[in-house]
C-alpha cells in the first residue's frame, strides 16, 4: 500500500466553489446541511430514473453571455463553481495571481446530440445495411462542433477564457478516481515547492438522456424514487449535477497575500483494487483496498468520515464493510447531493473543510444503515475529516481534511 507523499509543506485551502442541487456557495450549503433537509431529487422528468437536478444559477453572474453560448451545460457548471472558488479565495480579478495560478480539472468526455443519436438508432433497428447506414449518417449528422465540443480540456480552457487563470494546465479523465488524482497531483505540486496556488475541480450534468441511459445498460441507475445511498440492496446511483472546485495553496503565499485559510489538506491516497480477473468479480477486493487506504490515512482517529459512495451494486457493499468496522460517524456525499461522479470527491472535500471550518458536523439522514450506526456528531467540533470516494466500478481514494 503506497503511503502518501512526504509533504514539505503544508497544502492549504483557501477557496471552496460549489453549486449542485442545494444551492450555490458555502452559506447555501451549510445551512441546507445543517437543518437536515430532504435532499432535493427530480423522479419524474426523466422517469423512471431518480436524478438530484441543479438549483437555480445565474450562470451570467459569473459567464459572460457571449461565452456561454459555445458552453455545455457541464462546461457552465464548472466554470460557475471555479469562478466562486476563486473569489472566496479573494484572487478574483487579480491577473498577477491568477497569472501563477495552475489549473488542474477532472471531466467527463462532454455531452452527445441526443436526438441525432436516437434519430440514428432507430433507424438502425430497421435497416437492412446497419454498417453503411451508420457510415453514412455519421458523416452528415455529427456535426465537427460537437466533436469538439466533447473535449474534456475545453472546461479548463473556458476557466482560463472567462476567469483568466493562466498558469499550467492539466485534465484528468477516469471518472470518479480522475477527481482523485487532480486533487492529489494538485496538493503534491504544493507540497513539494512545485507549485504555489493551484485551482482543482471538477463538474457534472446530470440531467441528460444520453447519460442515464448510458448507465442503465450496466443497471447503475437508481429507479422509482430515491433510497439512501448505503440501502439493502445497493440502489444504484441518482447522478447530481454539480460542479465543485477548490483553490489550493502554500502557507507562504496565502500569508503574504493575507490569505484567511478554509483548512488544511493534510494528504491524499490513491489505489485501484483488482476487482476483475480473467472476466470474473473478486469478492472482497475492494473492502480490502478501501480498509487499507482507511489504516494508511488513520481513520480511526479521525471525527468523521465523509464516504463518496455512489450506491452502484457491489462497489457500495464493499465499502459499507470497510467502514463498519470503524467507531466513526459516516456521512454519505450522495446522500445530500446525488453522485457527480469526476467532481463526487472534490465535492466531499469541499463540504468536509466546511465542517471543519465551521465546527459542525451535519446530522445523519434518517434511514441510511451506515449513518444509523453512528448517527451523533463528534463531541466537540470536528478537527479531521476523512472523504473516501470508491468508484462505481474502478478506483479507490480517500483524503484528510484538517482544521487550522
Amino acid at each position: 500500500m503506497p503511503e502518501a507523499r512526504p509533504s514539505r509543506r503544508e497544502v492549504w485551502i483557501t477557496g471552496v466553489g460549489l453549486v449542485s442541487s442545494l444551492g450555490e456557495g458555502p452559506a447555501a450549503h451549510l445551512e441546507a446541511l445543517a437543518a437536515g433537509r430532504a435532499p432535493v431529487t427530480d423522479a419524474e422528468t426523466f422517469a423512471p430514473y431518480v436524478v438530484h437536478p441543479l438549483a437555480k444559477v445565474s450562470f451570467d453572474a459569473q459567464i459572460p453571455k457571449r461565452d456561454q453560448r459555445q458552453m455545455e451545460a457541464w462546461q457552465r457548471i464548472g466554470t460557475y463553481a471555479a469562478g466562486l472558488a476563486l473569489g472566496a479565495a479573494g484572487v478574483a480579478g487579480k491577473p498577477d495571481i491568477l497569472a501563477t495560478v495552475d489549473m488542474i480539472v477532472a471531466a467527463g468526455g462532454g455531452e452527445r446530440d441526443f436526438d441525432v443519436d436516437a434519430s440514428i438508432l432507430n433507424d438502425l433497428a430497421t435497416s437492412n445495411d446497419p454498417g453503411a447506414l451508420l457510415n453514412t449518417r455519421l458523416l452528415s449528422d455529427i456535426r465537427p462542433t460537437l466533436s469538439l465540443a466533447q473535449l474534456s480540456n475545453l472546461l479548463a480552457g473556458n476557466i482560463s477564457i472567462v476567469h483568466g487563470v493562466t498558469g499550467s494546465s492539466r485534465t484528468f479523465m477516469g471518472e470518479e478516481a480522475s477527481g482523485v488524482s487532480a486533487v492529489d497531483i494538485a496538493q503534491a505540486r504544493i507540497a513539494a515547492g512545485q507549485s504555489e496556488i493551484a485551482l482543482v475541480g471538477g463538474s457534472y450534468n446530470a440531467e441528460r438522456e444520453d447519460i442515464l441511459l448510458f448507465n442503465d445498460l450496466d443497471d447503475l441507475c437508481m429507479k422509482g424514487g430515491f433510497r439512501s445511498v448505503f440501502s439493502q440492496p445497493a440502489p444504484g446511483f441518482a447522478p447530481g449535477s454539480m460542479g465543485a472546485f477548490l483553490v489550493l495553496e502554500s502557507p507562504e503565499h496565502a500569508t503574504a497575500r493575507g490569505a484567511v485559510p478554509v483548512a488544511r489538506l493534510a494528504g491524499i491516497w490513491s489505489e485501484r483494487a483488482r476487482r476483475m480477473i480473467k472476466g470474473e468479480a473478486v469478492p472482497g477486493a475492494v473492502e480490502s483496498m478501501l480498509t487499507a487506504l482507511l489504516a494508511a490515512a488513520k481513520a480511526e482517529t479521525a471525527d468523521a468520515i465523509l464516504s463518496c459512495a455512489t450506491g452502484a451494486i457491489g462497489a457500495t457493499a464493499e465499502e459499507a464493510a470497510a467502514l463498519a468496522g470503524l467507531p466513526v460517524p459516516v456521512r454519505a456525499v450522495a446522500n445530500r447531493l446525488g453522485h457527480g461522479v469526476e467532481a463526487q470527491f472534490i465535492a466531499g472535500l469541499a463540504l468536509a473543510a466546511l465542517a471543519v471550518e465551521s465546527g459542525s458536523l451535519f446530522p445523519a439522514l434518517a434511514g441510511d444503515p451506515v449513518e444509523a450506526a453512528h448517527p451523533a456528531a463528534p463531541a466537540g467540533a470536528p478537527v479531521r475529516i476523512v472523504v473516501t470516494s470508491v468508484g462505481h466500478w474502478r478506483g479507490e481514494g480517500l483524503g484528510v481534511v484538517e482544521k487550522i
